[in-house]
């Protein structure tokens, strides 16, 4: 089993800035596309960004596209969130997940994710 450990969650003002970390145990990080998700109180989780093996491609929701960066650094074995221009409706608790699928399309069901964390708050007030 491969554990996903997410860090750098926390209180922020309305467009301050965040960077989510999370870090993977194994050897063959590499090999697994990575994405963030995203669960606010009473909703469904739904899909913030993913990021390719080699890094080179990325895919962002539309909600947080432009503000929000992915990217890994597999000598690290971690995958990261920068998140600017942070609004309230980003506040939820954020989970990082890992699959060794491939797929010609983007992954941005969770279904498609095997693998999870447990997950960082981020709240953003007003």
């Amino acid at each position: 089993q491969v554990q996903l450990v997410e860090s750098g969650g926390g209180l922020v003002q309305a467009g301050g800035s965040l960077r989510l970390s999370c870090v993977a145990s194994g050897r063959t990080f590499s090999d697994y596309t990575l994405g963030w998700f995203r669960q606010a109180p009473g909703k469904e989780r739904e899909f913030v960004a993913t990021i390719s093996r080699s890094g080179r491609t990325t895919y962002y929701a539309e909600s947080v596209k432009g503000r929000f960066t992915i990217s890994r650094d597999n000598a690290k074995n971690t995958v990261y969130l920068q998140m600017n221009s942070l609004k309230p409706e980003d506040t939820a608790v954020y989970h990082c997940a890992g699959t060794q699928r491939f797929s010609t399309s983007p992954f941005r069901r969770e279904y498609e994710y095997d693998y999870w964390g447990q997950g960082t708050q981020v709240t953003v007030s007003s």
